[in-house]
């Protein structure tokens, strides 16, 4: 198997100050650092747990643009990023990525009028992602993206994607990983967080890996498809109670 690109990142808590917010997010103050062992890395866990924060210090800190795209990209329609990026270091390998990408799902829109901008330039192939589907325009620009030995960092690529459609893109990292690419992929899809031989770290309650099948996505999913019925019953009386 190839070396992985990313092999791993500190995160130098000396230089953050005291009063940052980043210190309050339970499964980031709890880390110094963090090693990747897979060609497919997985964050789990509730919203707001830290798994998006600490995506998108790690894809700027690589290199990329804090609202998507590929590494080529440099615009910007609403600062809303972190400075975590300015406090991680990263630990590369000696391999060299051919391409990458940073998929945002709360910033697509933004992406892909920027990619129809840029591929309207010289030698360019125009791909009018705003004439596609929401969901087939996220799938598009992740398919057209895809090559071998790159680096990619998905954050919640489920967002727009149907059911089939996330098996697809599923195939699809499974055929880029073959080639060498690598993956670090946000998501509460229990379709994704099912990718074979992925290390999938959950965020809840500190930073620590688990399994598939100890992942909260997929134990609720089961819940509410297995038993539905008494699922919603004590949902909703729950809701009465209050």
């Amino acid at each position: 198997m190839n070396e992985l690109l990313l092999k791993g990142l500190q995160i130098h808590w000396e230089d953050i100050p005291q009063e940052s917010w980043l210190r309050s997010i339970t499964a980031l103050a709890g880390t110094d650092t963090l090693l990747f062992h897979a060609p497919v890395t997985l964050f789990a866990g509730e919203n707001g747990s830290g798994k998006s924060t600490l995506l998108e210090a790690i894809a700027v800190a690589y290199g990329f643009n804090p609202e998507g795209g590929t590494r080529n990209y440099s615009f910007s329609t609403y600062d809303s990023h972190s400075d975590l990026h300015e406090h991680i270091s990263l630990m590369r390998s000696s391999r060299r990525a051919q391409w990458g990408y940073y998929l945002r799902a709360e910033s697509f829109y933004n992406v892909a009028t920027k990619e129809d901008e840029y591929s309207r330039g010289p030698g360019g192939t125009p791909q009018h992602y705003h004439q596609q589907s929401h969901g087939e325009s996220f799938l598009s620009v992740l398919q057209n993206n895809m090559h071998a030995d790159s680096m990619y960092f998905f954050d919640e690529p489920e967002a727009a994607l149907s059911p089939q459609m996330q098996l697809t893109l599923l195939l699809e990292i499974h055929r880029a990983t073959g080639k060498g690419a690598q993956f670090i992929i946000a998501t509460h899809s229990p379709i994704l967080l099912g990718i074979p031989d992925a290390q999938i770290l959950n965020f809840d309650d500190g930073m620590r890996e688990c399994s598939f099948e100890d992942t909260g996505s997929l134990q609720i999913m089961k819940m509410f498809i297995n038993r539905r019925e008494q699922f919603l019953a004590r949902l909703f009386e729950n809701e009465e109670t209050k």
